[in-house]
């Protein structure tokens, strides 16, 4: 007992040392990932992304995955015509082998309400949740897909903290490490970036959750049920390239505190 306590001690000081900014060793390696006849589903919740949606759907199916691709691009009322883009997009690509593409339009309701609305419609054996702009590069498909197709875990989420760029604000940062470290004190667990985009699932586990978020707490609740049913979160490091508010970021400080709010809550009810 005296060893597993220090074991988790000593993970704990290594949480802690990341979320004040500690770099990490950890290397961005490249690997393939495929296994024929399985389909990824891609969830794209979008809100005024008319100017980079073609952009971001192409590096999508620039991906190299050897997966069956489903694309769904969730509408959440945009007002620039980012529904008349992705139906462009899709026509200018309806013959391409192993590609299917759903646009779903819906009234403004915010992220966490396209995002669910993305996973009913999947069919996929995996779901995986992509931003529309373009702060994520899809050329991490690879080892963001590789331990759910090896079976090694049913939950995958790409870290930031563990790839080479830490660019964005400190204010953005600092927060995202503070959500990160209260998951891991309320949770039990041991990850580094939980604020993350990139959340990859095993489809028919993200289908079973009942979610309820409507913003951006999809986050901090599809992070709590998974963690309360038992199920191990790997990371894997990845790419960012941040935007700034000026450029389109929609976040704001006052989800870090919903975000907080939302972990302490499902800790304790449901």
């Amino acid at each position: 007992m005296l060893q597993v306590r220090g074991s988790l001690v000593i993970r704990l000081v290594a949480v802690i040392f990341g979320a004040m900014g500690v770099e990490s060793n950890v290397a961005v390696v490249d690997r393939p990932a495929g296994k024929a006849g399985k389909k990824l589903s891609v969830v794209i919740p979008a809100y005024n992304e008319a100017a980079t949606i073609h952009k971001i759907l192409d590096l999508v199916i620039a991906a190299p995955v050897n997966l069956f691709l489903e694309l769904i691009v969730v509408d959440d009322g945009s007002r620039d015509g980012t529904s008349e883009a992705v139906q462009a997009w899709a026509q200018s690509h309806q013959h391409r082998a192993g590609l299917d593409v759903k646009v779903v339009r819906k009234d403004n309701g915010g992220k966490g309400t396209a995002v669910r609305r993305g996973i009913a419609e999947s069919t996929g054996d995996f779901v995986l949740i992509q931003d529309a702009d373009l702060e994520y590069e899809p050329a991490d498909y690879p080892r963001l897909l590789q331990p759910l197709v090896d079976g090694e875990v049913d939950v995958v989420y790409g870290s930031r903290i563990l790839g080479p760029d830490k660019g964005g604000t400190f204010m953005f940062y600092l927060g995202g490490r503070v959500v990160t470290l209260a998951t891991n004190l309320l949770y039990f667990c041991w990850i580094s970036d939980e604020p993350t985009c990139y959340k990859v699932f095993r489809g028919d586990l993200i289908r079973s959750i009942p979610l309820v978020c409507k913003g951006f707490e999809f986050c901090p609740e599809v992070t709590a049920k998974v963690l309360k049913r038992g199920h191990r979160i790997k990371d894997v490091p990845i790419r960012y390239h941040p935007r700034t508010v000026q450029e389109g970021k929609k976040i704001r400080a006052r989800d870090g505190f919903i975000a907080l709010w939302e972990l302490l809550k499902w800790r304790f009810v449901g």
